[in-house]
């Protein structure tokens, strides 16, 4: 079984959906550090002819607790969620799925008793992948029992715990995951490990000349659900083994 192993950002780009529409199984890693500068709290959307940045304003807890992603709640002062249902509204008032897609969005920003940033980004993430047919069961890792250790020996811990032999990672962490020793402690523990290969593909967009590496909604916005996932499928190669990319 092939694992893949994810912090769940804010509407997040087509590379995240390739990753999940590749696993066998998918966690979202919630009870890790925030990072307030991260893509955990802000992403990017096609605003006329330009990117335009939407960012959730959130709270940290005070004291000695160390702010995580999944203890991280909303500044509720902040009229930032009617701010960006406006704003996604006009980008994509014209865009061909406009009246399939924001009717989701809008009442997954209009549910108030989501309070927090993890519950916010994993209710969007679980709600655009029904509505592109993803079927990959996806888990939250602050809800697996068995789970233990920090770092990578989170990730074979949690591997162990979902009975995967198999890791499917970003490249963009194989320094992360092999710091000390190619495959890192995933390796030596038997699991065998992968990295993800896709490219950022070209598709149509309202105005203007293309933006890559926007987020999915844009995608969904101007094709759809189903060529969407047609593309994803299409620009992810096959998955890189560690051995391949080690020096």
């Amino acid at each position: 079984m092939l694992l893949s192993i994810m912090q769940p950002t804010y509407l997040p780009w087509l590379g995240y959906f390739s990753l999940i529409n590749s696993a066998d199984k998918f966690v979202f890693l919630d009870n890790v550090k925030l990072e307030k500068s991260d893509w955990h709290v802000r992403n990017k959307i096609k605003s006329g002819r330009q990117e335009l940045m939407l960012t959730c304003p959130v709270s940290t807890p005070k004291g000695r607790m160390i702010a995580t992603i999944e203890n991280t709640q909303f500044v509720s002062a902040n009229p930032w969620r009617r701010k960006h249902l406006k704003s996604i509204a006009e980008s994509y008032a014209k865009a061909p799925f406009f009246s399939s897609l924001f009717p989701l969005l809008d009442s997954i920003y209009k549910d108030e008793s989501i309070t927090f940033l993890a519950q916010m980004n994993i209710k969007i993430i679980r709600a655009l992948m029904d509505y592109m047919n993803i079927t990959t069961p996806t888990f939250i890792a602050s809800e697996l029992e068995g789970v233990s250790g920090v770092k990578d020996a989170r990730l074979v811990s949690i591997c162990n715990e979902l009975e995967c032999n198999s890791y499917l990672s970003p490249v963009g962490a194989q320094a992360y995951i092999e710091k000390e020793s190619p495959g890192g402690a995933l390796v030596k523990n038997d699991i065998e490990v992968f990295y993800q290969n896709f490219t950022h593909p070209k598709y149509p967009q309202v105005k203007g000349e293309f933006i890559s590496h926007l987020s999915v909604i844009d995608c969904l916005f101007n094709i759809g659900p189903v060529e969407t996932v047609k593309l994803i499928n299409t620009y992810t190669g096959t998955h890189t083994h560690y051995q391949s990319l080690s020096v």
